[in-house]
Formats: structure tokens, C-alpha cells, sequence
């Protein structure tokens, strides 16, 4: 598919899922956990909490029976630590082109402001980002629209675009707004895997892509 881009156009991405899989994130978490709490054998421990994680237990619950740690200070590593994480192919041409063109680019995201800058920060794109909509500061979580109308306040009179995995949640408000709506479709790794529950036109995107080369950049 074709996008034209110019001054007045904006394109909007969510972030887990669409930038990077979420499930790497949930990984560099665990190895970073495991090393603090066995550094020996922290390897071994990585698979248990992964496995168990696989199998829909409570990690944190069978650390805190294990090791002397509170779930509290689990959650505090999980949030905090700095992911080892990276964007999925294609992206960066496409940030790189939206920007040649003069395009406006901007992050919708529910989540922890640290926790949610720490990601983008180690993605590497923070400095070409222009907006950035976390759930935690502007206080509403999407499907709200006021997380949309803040980009439009932030850029008015401006063509949107948004591209998002979530069926469920991202698409109804860009969808009512009439913006462009793109959908990433899940290559199976995704946390989220409930898009057959919401193909309905007020939750699905007007496009699905598999990856971010499916898209030309024009003016």
C-alpha cells in the first residue's frame, strides 16, 4: 500500500507489538530478575520462569516462595529494568522516509510513562518522535478518544494514520475519528491474539499489513 506524506500528515503508532514484540520485552525482564536473584545459575532459572509463564502460572509467586524477594520488588525490576529489545524490520526505512517527506510522527501507548520511555529509549527512535500519548500521564487508556484528540490538538488540521496490532482497543476511536487505520497482523508472537473476536468494522482497521515494507513512503 501507498501513503502520501507531507507537512500535514501525521502517522501514529502504538507501541508493544507494533514497534518490537512485547514477549521480548517479557524476556529481557526475566533474565535481568533471574541474574539478580541467582547469578551462578541464572540461565536455569530464566527457563523455569519462562516455562512456567508458557503454561499460564504466577512467575512472580513461585520467585517469592523460592527466593527472598517480595512481589513488590519483582514488579519493581520487571517495570524498571532497561529492555534488551529491538524494532521489527523495516521500521527505521520508514521513520527515515515519513521524515524526508516532512511527516509528523507520534506514539499512542497505555502503559507507565518510565516504563513506556524506557522501551522507546532503547528502540532507539526517541529523537524522531514529534508526540508521544502514554495512558499513565494523559490519564485515560485507549479505546478512549482523548488519547487520539491530543494529537490532533497537538497537529490540527493534519491527515492521521495508525498503525496498531490490538483489535480489541486500538482501532474504535482512529476508526470513529476517520483517520487511516492500519492493523499489523500478528506473526504469532504477540501477548494480545483475540483479533478473531473483533472483526467487526467498528473494531477492525481499514488495512492489514504483515510488516512495515508492505508500505511505500510518497509524496
Amino acid at each position: 500500500m501507498d501513503i502520501k506524506v507531507d507537512e500535514n500528515t501525521v502517522i501514529v503508532f502504538d507501541l508493544d507489538d507494533t514497534l518490537y514484540n512485547e514477549i521480548d520485552y517479557l524476556k529481557s525482564a526475566y533474565s535481568e530478575i533471574a541474574k539478580k536473584l541467582d547469578s551462578d545459575n541464572w540461565r536455569e532459572l530464566y527457563v523455569s520462569m519462562f516455562s512456567l509463564y508458557r503454561n499460564k502460572e504466577n512467575v512472580f509467586n513461585f520467585l517469592e516462595e523460592n527466593y527472598e524477594v517480595s512481589k513488590n520488588q519483582l514488579i519493581n525490576w520487571y517495570r524498571n529494568h532497561y529492555p534488551s529489545i529491538k524494532l521489527f524490520p523495516g521500521i527505521l526505512n520508514f521513520i527515515n522516509a515519513i521524515k524526508q517527506n516532512n511527516g509528523k510522527i507520534g506514539i499512542i501507548t497505555d502503559g507507565r510513562e518510565s516504563t513506556q520511555k524506557s522501551k522507546i529509549d532503547a528502540l532507539g527512535i526517541a529523537s524522531f518522535i514529534d508526540v508521544i500519548v502514554i495512558s499513565e500521564v494523559i490519564g485515560t487508556e485507549k479505546p478512549s478518544q482523548q488519547n487520539f484528540i491530543y494529537i490532533e490538538k497537538a497537529f490540527p488540521n493534519c491527515k492521521y494514520y495508525y498503525i496498531a496490532d490490538n483489535l480489541k482497543k486500538d482501532f474504535v476511536s482512529p476508526n470513529k475519528l476517520g483517520w487511516h487505520s492500519i492493523g499489523l497482523i500478528d506473526a504469532g508472537l504477540n501477548i494480545h491474539s483475540s483479533a478473531a473476536n473483533y472483526m467487526d468494522d467498528r473494531h477492525k482497521p481499514e488495512n492489514f499489513i504483515f510488516d512495515f515494507n508492505e508500505i511505500e513512503i510518497g509524496l
